[in-house]
């Protein structure tokens, strides 16, 4: 059965020209299937000798069990004959076929250590040749539209499938190692914010559509389900109407990822951050080395009468399942008399367990689609049982493999050394630093990686120290790798997530949430650090939900 490298393509929504490469790539699978063949496709390599750059690129690498390699040069479109062969504008740039077959056979067989069997098509979907003598090409080298459903046989003649040797075996090598043939994680994280933003754009669309009045929308939405972005959309028509929104949650980390996003005009904070200001207003600094801070400036908030300048025309309540019913009372107390509320929470990822605030007369909008965490990760979280309700996979990208990696119970040392491993493998992986966040089980206190300045000589961490500066602002660590809590954490997401301290005795409702919360901030890759009894628990769980 043929082999295609890198995996993942059909989880993969493009559009133009990479789109009918994956359309030929869904063709030659079906065409190739009862054959050995290894299929690379989306090959592309820079080598840099002697102070330039040398760069080839090919859509397609077919490799034949004897090590024989057909090269497949997929162009889409209207091409040019001229007197000097087949000519493509690539961005507005003429680019010669020819030159670029030659130029990448070239490049192969200079990389590569010893003789290399080479041979090479040009597919053109789109296009009829008209003169193959002018073309630059073997005529006997070129597919065009009238002969497109003779590309499998072509290859077939091609490469005869012959017994396996040891070229094959070579060249595989070459192909993988030296290549680096696998999914560009940079590529796949601009495609899937891109991608998921405009799936889960959809409840921001048509939850603004709707009218009553006067217009009090609860949105209770799973993880992915695009509370942000509808978050986003009432701030900004707020804004552009000339209006004054105010966009209150409950953890810190999340309000100042908001405040980036939103345009000016304003106020994002969570709620705490409002019971300062109206402090510092007072002339009244809150004592924050004092542990009844929170109480303080939260009474004082509650018993204030708040002057026309806290008053808002739109409030959006992010992370309404940790909010109290005072809290409730005190931001509807913001807003104004005909003003525009809503109200945006997900029960699974209740981590303080705090009653749900009822809401009497309010709308009620349910969103269970999930489109940015990975199909791999939903699917393990309903094996688990871990949504109260039924959560929908909406994510085009099945994902990378969950990794799991575990350490004895109360081996600290292990579970530091199997977080490293996990670094080290997603940037082997590909992912770059920033890419990357390490989201710890335990809250900030009890956790053994959050209180550490690095994990490694190589490995700084970025997390919060505890203390705050005289404003109210949390100090945090100099480091290359954000590390937080899980409690911190909720409401942001990483490409790359590595969720490490999990550790429990009892897999019971606070467990199952905070698995929830941890696994949906992945959005492409997730690793999973957990002791052997938690993982022993976790199988256990997924056995009993199935029968």
């Amino acid at each position: 059965m043929a082999q295609i490298h890198p995996v993942g393509w059909r989880e993969m929504s493009v559009t133009g020209s990479a789109a009918r490469e994956i359309e030929t790539l869904a063709f030659l699978e079906q065409r190739l299937s009862d054959t050995p063949y290894v299929i690379y496709h989306g090959v592309h390599w820079t080598n840099v000798e002697q102070g330039y750059s040398v760069y080839g690129d090919v859509d397609f690498i077919i490799l034949a069990p004897n090590g024989r390699m057909l090269l497949i040069e997929q162009v889409a479109g209207f091409l040019n004959e001229t007197r000097d062969g087949m000519v493509k504008n690539y961005q507005g740039k003429p680019r010669k076929i020819r030159n670029q077959i030659l130029h990448t056979i070239e490049g192969l067989t200079r990389r590569y250590q010893g003789e290399l069997s080479i041979d090479y098509l040009l597919y053109c979907p789109d296009y009829i040749v008209r003169d193959p003598q002018l073309a630059g090409i073997d005529p006997a080298h070129i597919i065009d539209s009238t002969r497109k459903r003779r590309l499998a046989q072509v290859i077939r003649e091609a490469l005869p499938i012959t017994d396996k040797t040891e070229d094959f075996d070579k060249v595989t090598r070459f192909l993988g190692d030296t290549l680096s043939l696998r999914p560009d994680p940079s590529a796949m994280i601009g495609s899937a914010a891109q991608m998921v933003t405009r799936l889960s754009g959809g409840l921001a669309t048509w939850a603004r559509r709707l009218e009553f009045s006067p217009f009090r929308l609860r949105v209770v939405g799973t993880a992915g389900s695009g509370k942000t972005q509808l978050a986003l959309a009432e701030y900004t028509a707020a804004i552009d109407a000339g209006l004054r929104p105010l966009y209150v949650c409950f953890n810190r980390p999340l309000a100042d990822h908001i405040e980036r996003l939103m345009p000016p005009g304003g106020r994002v904070a969570t709620f705490h951050m409002l019971s300062d200001a109206y402090m510092r207003a007072q002339d009244v600094t809150p004592d924050y080395g004092s542990p009844e801070v929170w109480d303080k400036i939260e009474g004082a908030l509650a018993s204030a009468k708040l002057p026309e300048t806290w008053q808002f025309d739109v409030l959006i309540v992010d992370e309404g399942q940790d909010f109290s019913i005072a809290w409730r009372d005190i931001v509807l107390s913001m807003l104004k008399e005909n003003g525009r509320a809503i109200w945006l929470e997900d029960p699974d990822q209740n981590l303080y367990g705090r009653a749900m605030v009822p809401l009497p007369g309010w709308v009620v909008l349910h969103s269970n689609t999930n489109y940015r965490s990975p199909r791999q990760i939903v699917s393990m979280l309903q094996s688990l049982g871990a949504a109260r309700q039924p959560v929908e996979a909406g994510s085009p990208f099945k994902g990378a493999d969950i990794e799991e990696l575990t350490y004895p119970e109360g081996d600290v040392e292990a579970m530091l050394a199997q977080t490293r491993r996990a670094v080290t493998a997603c940037l082997q992986a590909g992912f770059q630093r920033q890419d990357i966040a390490i989201c710890s089980f335990r809250g900030r206190e009890k956790s053994a990686i959050l209180n550490l300045d690095k994990l490694s000589d190589a490995h700084t961490l970025r997390s919060f120290t505890g203390e705050y500066d005289l404003f109210g602002n949390p100090v945090f660590r100099e480091g290359g790798l954000l590390a937080e809590s899980v409690y911190r954490f909720k409401g942001q997401s990483a490409p790359c997530l590595i969720f490490t301290e999990i550790d429990f005795e009892q897999m019971d409702d606070l467990v199952l949430r905070k698995l929830f919360v941890g696994m949906t901030r992945a959005r492409l890759k997730l690793v999973l650090v957990m002791s052997d009894r938690a993982s022993l628990q976790m199988l256990d769980r997924s056995e009993e939900m199935r029968l």
